[in-house]
């Protein structure tokens, strides 16, 4: 598929590339378009938070007759809706297909039996697909391995691979340790949401915990003794509510981006997100191709939406409902209801999924978020929220372990009985 993929690719003048807002998204638009610019292909390159009739209306308005539409991260779900596009399409998606695709070109994972949702993101399919199209574009395996990590895929089979690969090619660079971001361990750990500990967002518990340890500075310059304390230290408090797949997304491998401008691959997806979010793409965009105008405001940019982040999830924790078979969350006008989701069931309680439910002036939003475990036990987010949405009038879809939605207003608590209903079936049936 992915040499079908840059065949189709390899034989236009103009490609109109449409792609997600998030790291996953972002940095599958970079890897495409850095292998375009190597090509000498013309491109036009939209970031959107969402696949919709607006966006496909956008694409018939700007698209020429002859040019290609490409989407990344998106399309596999949305079959019907880009079947309205006349010109030739390519997905490169890791989303469950559904319907028969209008496209060209499907490449996606599902389709040879992989888990999208876990083994190869969006960025890792486009990569592959840039590969193809030039065996140098290895290079670009480092955005790849961090739209990965912004998915909070594991790095196994096909992402493996491509870790492999890009460590060979002196790409990326691996040691052990803690899986944040870099810069002042106290200032890091406030305002960092995952790993989400009793000490995050508090400024004298997290001096008082660093006291104790007898350690201080940036955490790069820590010796390898020093960095073993603060690991197990942390280790330690995770120990006590987090799920075990939150300890192992918050210890062990931390990957550096050696050919990035951006080499900490924790900052880069937490700068990319926040473009995302804060509607700077085209920031996130630039980024992602070598341009360094930009940079220091989006770090900065970052960390404040990071410490807006953690005040979101201990508002949330003053908010948490428990349902029968999930825990949820409904509420108003809170950002970064996905991280507060994600937190929710990684920290502090793993045995449910969780849903939060967000209106923001007519718009409700919905993200729901799982764990390996329950997917294991039968748990599929994608299936639940698909169904329940359509029931209340909205539409919902993603991941089985990491779904969304948007559902009319007022119907939040229906919506929630129903996602209740269906994921207690689902995991009832997954125990059989």
């Amino acid at each position: 598929m992915a040499r079908q993929a840059a065949d189709v690719i390899d034989e236009q003048d103009y490609v109109r590339v449409i792609s997600h807002n998030d790291a996953d998204g972002l940095t599958s638009a970079g890897i495409i378009c850095r292998a375009l610019m190597k090509k000498g292909i013309r491109f036009h390159t939209t970031i959107v938070p969402r696949l919709d009739e607006t966006v496909v209306d956008t694409v018939i308005e700007s698209a020429g007759e002859d040019d290609l539409v490409l989407f990344c991260d998106m399309g596999s779900g949305q079959s019907d809706m880009i079947s309205r596009i006349s010109q030739d399409i390519v997905v490169l998606d890791h989303h469950v297909p559904v319907g028969e695709s209008p496209a060209k070109v499907l490449v996606n994972p599902h389709l040879v039996g992989i888990d999208g949702a876990m083994h190869l993101s969006a960025s890792g399919t486009t990569y592959l697909v840039a590969k193809a199209l030039d065996e140098s574009n290895v290079e670009l395996a480092g955005l790849a391995i961090a739209g990965a990590v912004g998915d909070k895929q594991l790095m196994d089979t096909v992402n493996g691979t491509i870790l492999e690969e890009a460590e060979e090619a002196g790409v990326i660079s691996t040691r052990k340790g803690l899986k944040i971001g870099d810069g002042d361990i106290a200032d890091v750990l406030e305002y960092t949401p995952e790993p989400y500990l009793d000490i995050t967002g508090d400024r004298e518990k997290i001096e008082d915990f660093l006291d104790i340890l007898d350690l201080k500075g940036s955490i790069s310059e820590l010796s390898a003794e020093e960095l073993k304390k603060l690991t197990s230290a942390i280790a330690l408090k995770l120990a006590k509510k987090a799920s075990p797949e939150a300890i192992d997304a918050s210890i062990g491998d931390v990957y550096h981006l050696d050919r990035e401008i951006v080499n900490n691959v924790y900052d880069m997806v937490a700068i990319l997100n926040t473009c995302g979010r804060m509607e700077k793409a085209g920031m996130a965009l630039s980024i992602c191709m070598h341009d360094r105008e930009h940079l220091e405001e989006a770090k900065e940019m970052a960390i404040e939406y990071q410490r807006s982040i953690v005040e979101n999830i201990n508002k949330a924790l003053d908010e948490l409902q428990i349902g029968n078979n999930i825990g949820y969350l409904i509420t108003q006008d809170m950002e970064s209801t996905g991280m507060v989701a994600s937190t929710m069931v990684r920290f502090i309680n793993p045995d449910m999924p969780f849903i939060a439910v967000n209106q923001v002036d007519e718009l409700v939003k919905v993200s729901a978020r799982g764990t390996r475990a329950l997917v294991a036990k039968g748990l599929d987010l994608a299936f639940a929220l698909r169904e329940a949405s359509a029931e209340v009038g909205g539409q919902g879809g993603g991941h089985n372990v990491a779904s969304g939605a948007s559902i009319p207003p007022g119907t939040a608590e229906e919506f929630i009985s129903k996602v209740d209903e269906i994921v207690g079936s689902q995991l009832e049936s997954g125990e059989d």
